[in-house]
């Protein structure tokens, strides 16, 4: 390999242009992480917060962008015995996928499945290490519970639908166009409520109320999910895209026997993402391989255009995952 990689970086806090093209220093792995070269890149929204300057990386991780890629290991540091040169992976990053070469932990590769293209498997990581984790080990979905997540048209939304309806879950979904309700209905969504037209709380109530709300608008959206509980319901917070303020009746919760709970995987250790995808590999990996579960892809965009990746991400006029063409294959 040459020394030196394309990549693209943050050049000041700001909107989709400060996201500009540079030259780094190809990475070197350290123990237990391994050195993938990079197909492509997911586009996430923490890689949008980043940019504005709202979510700085962890102390240890590189300052370029870039949380999930597809690609083939490289390089591997002392210690790794799980996987070898050669090998077609995605993974989940600490940060820095929107390059050539990126560094992660060895333990938060997943083998490409079955059948499935570089392209589609590099929007698995992000999305699926967080709706396991929040969803099925933190919210504790059971088959014939109902759920309902909010942007349901999302990378995260169209992944909830199609885990919760395969592990036999109720599946209601929110979404702000008859065309992304249509998509949420299709993937497994008993119910898609365009929310510039009805009340979720309401739907909800008429359905005995959700036994688990995924969440990631916040602000108002708060108290009304409350509200959409049924008795013993959980709600789990991702994200906060109205604000993380809100004013909530705590008696509700008390009464009711609510779990109001939430979490963000980057800050995680490297223990604990390793456990979630230990879980992903045993539980969800079949599903991909069979095809009962797949992306949905939105669009991919050349390495160079990633400003432009950002503002179709931001326009919020996708469905499903966004993607950089960083190598290709």
């Amino acid at each position: 390999m040459t020394q030196t990689m394309r990549a693209v970086e943050i050049s000041k806090p700001g909107g989709p242009e400060v996201l500009v093209p540079t030259t780094r220093p190809i990475p070197e792995p350290a123990p237990g992480q391994v050195i993938i070269k990079v197909a492509y890149a997911g586009v996430n929204r923490p890689d949008a917060l980043q940019r504005a300057g709202s979510y700085a990386p962890p102390p240890d991780a590189s300052d370029l962008p870039g949380l999930e890629c597809s690609g083939e290991i490289v390089g591997i540091g002392q210690g790794v015995s799980e996987w070898k040169l050669g090998d077609k992976v995605c993974a989940l990053l600490p940060g820095g996928g929107y390059a050539e070469y990126v560094a992660t932990p060895a333990v938060h590769c997943l083998p490409v499945p079955e059948g499935m293209g570089m392209k589609e498997a590099a929007c698995l990581p992000e999305t699926f290490y967080t709706v396991w984790t929040n969803v099925f080990m933190r919210g504790g979905l059971e088959g014939g519970e109902k759920f309902l997540v909010h942007g349901g048209s999302s990378g995260i939304g169209t992944t909830a639908i199609q885990l919760a309806k395969a592990f036999g879950a109720r599946v209601f979904a929110t979404a702000g166009s008859a065309e992304k309700c249509k998509a949420c209905e299709d993937l497994g969504a008993e119910k898609a409520i365009n929310y510039k037209e009805d009340d979720f709380v309401e739907v909800m109530k008429a359905e005995g109320g959700a036994d688990l709300i995924l969440d990631m608008v916040g602000g108002d959206y708060i108290p009304r999910n409350i509200k959409a509980l049924a008795e013993d319901g959980r709600l789990v917070q991702i994200a906060f895209l109205q604000g993380p303020v809100a004013e909530v009746n705590f008696a509700l919760i008390m009464v009711r026997r609510l779990t109001v709970t939430g979490s963000t995987l980057r800050p995680q250790s490297v223990a604990a993402k390793a456990a979630i995808a230990r879980e992903l590999r045993e539980k969800v990996w079949p599903l991909l391989d069979a095809g009962r579960v797949a992306p949905v892809m939105d669009s991919s965009f050349a390495f160079e255009k990633a400003a432009d990746a950002h503002a179709r991400m931001e326009s919020s006029g996708h469905i499903g995952k966004i993607v950089l063409e960083v190598a290709g294959g």
